[in-house]
């Protein structure tokens, strides 16, 4: 079957060596932010063997024959509760058990089947609650999958995604290349702007815009080959929230997402980090520096996918923090969803 021949492809484990400076790191902070629930995201994290990896299945080019052997093997469908928005294009794969196949390889001319993913990585994507026609930012958007995903919710009538780094955005052209048919991607513009800037270049453009920011991703950083670049990280950690708040907020120079969003528009903010300083503080911070910005509930997008991931506690109704746990391996993944008012 299709099913055992990927997986006969993947048969390859990578020898991955934690980094002691950013676990140390981490155990500070985080029995701190997390209490005891830590001590179980920590063993999740720190085991790439119990990692698992859901299945995205490309819309543009569908593979009924690898589909049908994910029912064989037992895999099932992501978000089977209802979710307030779930568009029936969206087709996502998991099994209970730590399973990767393999990526499929880039071709000129040939759209790729399915896309690897942190399932929790589709969260704010449907936070979002793209429709047909609209106008949507991804600001932050190499290496593309959540722009992929974004597609597979619906036909936007023009599709923004940015990012700042030039070799991050060779890997956002081939992801967009191999996923999206060319008669959508000529709805789609690629740029390579400062996101901070983008209030400026396009005000009031967007009705939906998404900022995956750019934070201290707990999983790589676990594994940091180089503990001399490891310390430095995490001595520019702190700066990070800065960055991340002048990439939503146009108090900063009058330069931003915020100010890339029309009146009455959606906005996420998600990261992929555990730190509370980039996650609920950033969005506090927001609110109360930005009289146009209300808080959404999302509240319900938890209760509905309980059976698929855990929570911790945010102490927010517009924040949702995913964090790993054994048989639910997928985060760590922070979504909050504002809305920019009419009136100020």
């Amino acid at each position: 079957m299709m099913l055992s021949r990927l997986k006969a492809k993947s048969e390859r484990k990578l020898a991955k060596q934690i980094c002691k400076v950013v676990l140390d790191h981490f155990e500070k902070q985080y029995s701190k932010e997390l209490g005891d629930a830590w001590s179980t995201v920590r063993d999740i994290l720190t085991s790439p063997s119990c990692w698992q990896h859901a299945v995205l299945l490309n819309r543009f080019n569908y593979p009924f024959e690898l589909e049908k052997d994910l029912h064989f093997k037992g895999y099932h469908t992501l978000f089977q509760g209802s979710l307030p928005y779930y568009p029936k294009s969206v087709k996502c794969y998991l099994s209970r058990i730590p399973h990767r196949l393999p990526s499929e390889r880039h071709q000129i001319g040939s759209l790729k089947k399915y896309y690897l993913l942190n399932a929790a990585s589709l969260l704010p994507v449907l936070a979002l609650e793209l429709r047909d026609g609209e106008k949507v930012l991804d600001l932050c958007a190499a290496p593309g999958g959540k722009s992929v995903a974004l597609l597979q919710c619906a036909y936007p009538g023009y599709l923004h995604c940015n990012d700042s780094d030039s070799l991050r955005l060779r890997w956002l052209r081939q992801t967009l290349e191999s996923f999206i048919p060319q008669p959508l991607v000529n709805v789609i513009k690629v740029s390579e702007l400062d996101g901070r800037e983008m209030g400026d270049a396009q005000p009031e453009m967007f009705d939906k815009v998404l900022v995956d920011a750019p934070c201290s991703n707990d999983r790589s950083w676990l594994f940091s080959s180089d503990s001399q670049k490891a310390a430095s990280r995490i001595s520019q950690r702190r700066k990070l929230p800065v960055l991340q708040k002048e990439l939503l907020s146009f108090r900063i120079a009058h330069r931003s997402a915020i100010k890339a969003l029309r009146p009455g528009g959606l906005l996420v903010y998600s990261t992929c980090t555990l730190s509370k300083a980039e996650n609920q503080d950033v969005v506090s911070d927001i609110l109360n520096s930005c009289s146009d910005i209300m808080p959404v509930d999302i509240k319900e997008m938890a209760r509905t996918c309980s059976q698929d991931f855990t929570f911790a506690p945010t102490g927010q109704e517009c924040g949702l923090l995913v964090i790993p746990e054994k048989g639910k391996a997928w985060g760590p993944m922070y979504v909050a969803k504002l809305k920019k008012s009419w009136t100020v």
